[in-house]
């Protein structure tokens, strides 16, 4: 649901991108069904688009503030992208001045690439791409600015928008225009996107670490005791206790970090007088108390059962 127009030659680069974003939800086949639709040029606009999906009982979410192209320092790069339930697939143009190179890749790995001096290259699906292909063949002109060039394919992109349903409304526009002879262009941009697919790479990786590290927090938080036994008072110094955990309950702290394995001990408050050594510590109708006197106890800990 894209479209990016990309000019790279001797004068720069400009890129211009629409801003929309479709999410489905509902029948998978159903699902297919709407977005040939909308690629084959059948549904014309957004209210023949909520029409046929509400037809197919298909949900949809659409959002106009997607940046699909961005800046890195004297390069553009514009992307489109697809995602399943296990992996992502890009497409990636990055423009200068008399340079581009587009590569392919699955996660964060380069499938495919390939490389030049000066063209116009356009990214979308297959109807989009053909009228805005017919729009800047009746516009273009090589003499012109990079500005006006920029203000070409943003009006390339609205006429679009007003045919399909898959653009918004909205839409980015970006120019460079470096001093970079061809080597150097390439050079340049083998460097850039070295480090921008290194960091997508730590991204994702971070992503993967984050993920496993919030399915562990939550299978932890199914186990924090609610009700049962915690484990006996060893000593006691004032208010401060220190409890024997139990041989299966273990202690963490609010960043789930373990602080206590079972028979470990950990450190309670409670009001003087109250305890005394070996008394049972229990979580009583979700209340941490001496099972002897019912009287309360504190601590900045959570338990859990092994």
């Amino acid at each position: 649901m894209s479209l990016i127009i990309a000019y790279v030659g001797k004068k720069g680069c400009v890129m211009a991108s629409d801003k929309r974003r479709i999410a489905y939800f509902g029948d998978k086949e159903n699902r297919e069904k709407l977005e040939e639709e909308i690629y084959s040029g059948s549904i014309k606009n957004d209210e023949d688009l909520k029409k046929r999906s509400d037809e197919l009982n298909i949900t949809l979410k659409i959002s106009d503030d997607a940046n699909k192209i961005r800046y890195i320092e004297n390069v553009i790069v514009g992307e489109v992208s697809s995602r399943t339930t296990f992996e992502t697939r890009r497409k990636r143009i990055y423009g200068t001045t008399y340079g581009y190179q587009i590569i392919e890749m699955l996660g964060s790995d380069i499938t495919h690439s390939e490389k030049g001096e000066n063209a116009i290259i356009l990214f979308g699906n297959k109807i989009s791409k053909a009228m805005a292909n017919d729009l800047i063949s009746k516009k273009w002109k090589s003499s012109f600015s990079l500005k006006y060039m920029g203000e070409i394919f943003e009006s390339v992109l609205e006429e679009v928008a007003s045919k399909t349903p898959s653009l918004g409304k909205k839409c980015d526009v970006m120019i460079v225009h470096p001093e970079l002879d061809k080597k150097s262009s390439q050079e340049y941009l083998d460097e850039t996107i070295r480090r921008d697919v290194q960091l997508l790479g730590k991204w994702r990786e971070k992503l993967k670490s984050d993920l496993l590290e919030q399915n562990e927090t939550i299978q932890l938080a199914t186990k924090i005791i609610n009700e049962g036994d915690i484990g006996v008072v060893s000593t006691t110094d004032g208010p401060i206790l220190q409890v024997t955990l139990n041989k299966d309950v273990q202690a963490y702290d609010t960043n789930w970090k373990q602080l206590a394995k079972p028979g470990e001990i950990v450190v309670m408050i409670s009001n003087p007088g109250d305890v005394e050594i070996g008394d049972e510590v229990v979580i009583e109708n979700e209340i941490l108390c001496i099972k002897r006197n019912k009287s309360h106890l504190k601590c900045d800990i959570i338990l859990c059962d092994t």
